[in-house]
């Protein structure tokens, strides 16, 4: 397997976290606030992005309090086109040099494909796929320039298994998945890292909205946000870190298992899974 086992913790190496400057989406709950409060404790500056202001807010009064290192909250709501470039013109009219970018904010649906509502899965794409492809652009030719930095997107273990009843999600984030890859073939030799993570299920706030029967995706053991986080930092700090890594030993023998299987098996197994009833009738 090409994927990195997120406790290994050989060849590591020293990141200096206090010169960086990193521009953290989906900041305000779940992985991207462990993400923020990991970083500021750390010694980096941050620039904090989501959409829902008060609570962005409230977590960069927090990070204030107990850190002295530099601060910025921009609310925005990335499902819309140009906010990559709003986002880039505000980091540069507050002068700063963003050496890092993490792509975590993302949301999903729950519910058959027929029948959804069309509006919601179309922002759901432009969060999950267009929002992280506009803002790598937006933000790595700095990066090449300078010779170093990096980014990280999140993605998921669903990238490499159809998920049924959130079929837009895990194909949103194989696109995440295979666009790193691809990213981090061209970068080595610049300077700059790319990969991505794929956690499984983690206890957040991520199926709020998404109706009851969303609760089959928390039914199991859940990894922590803070987890997820130390995976990624590891990954990070490594001598020379791979395209991906895969949160939690359960979750990459998950995905070792799955390729044994066929797309057809793969496919009915998740349908299974991801079967609200199977709750109620574990026979299913």
């Amino acid at each position: 397997m090409d994927e990195t086992v997120g406790s290994s913790l050989a060849g590591h190496m020293t990141v200096d976290y206090h010169s960086q400057t990193v521009l953290l989406t989906g900041a305000s709950s779940g992985i991207g606030a462990a993400f923020a409060r990991t970083l500021a404790a750390r010694g980096s500056n941050l620039v904090l992005v989501a959409r829902r202001a008060e609570r962005l807010a409230s977590m960069a009064d927090e990070l204030r309090r107990t850190t002295d290192v530099r601060i910025e909250a921009i609310p925005a709501d990335l499902s819309r086109p140009a906010v990559a470039d709003e986002l880039h013109r505000a980091v540069a009219d507050r002068g700063l040099h963003v050496t890092g970018l993490i792509n975590n904010a993302a949301f999903g649906s729950f519910a058959l494909f027929n029948g959804a509502d069309p509006g919601r899965l179309v922002a759901e794409i432009a969060v999950d796929v267009m929002a992280p492809v506009h803002l790598t652009a937006a933000f790595l030719p700095e990066m090449v320039s300078a010779g170093n930095g990096f980014v990280i997107n999140l993605a998921s273990v669903s990238a490499y298994l159809p998920s049924p009843r959130m079929a837009v999600y895990s194909a949103a984030k194989a696109f995440v998945l295979s666009f790193t890859e691809s990213l981090w073939t061209e970068l080595r030799g610049t300077g700059v890292t790319a990969f991505a993570v794929l956690p499984g299920a983690t206890a957040t706030d991520f199926t709020t909205g998404m109706g009851p029967d969303a609760g089959v995706l928390t039914a199991g053991r859940l990894r922590t946000p803070e987890g997820v986080v130390t995976t990624a930092l590891n990954h990070l700090e490594r001598r020379n870190p791979g395209p991906t890594v895969i949160d939690g030993r359960s979750n990459q023998l998950g995905v070792l298992m799955s390729r044994f299987l066929s797309r057809r098996r793969n496919a009915l197994m998740m349908a299974r899974v991801f079967d609200p009833d199977r709750r109620s009738n574990p026979a299913r």
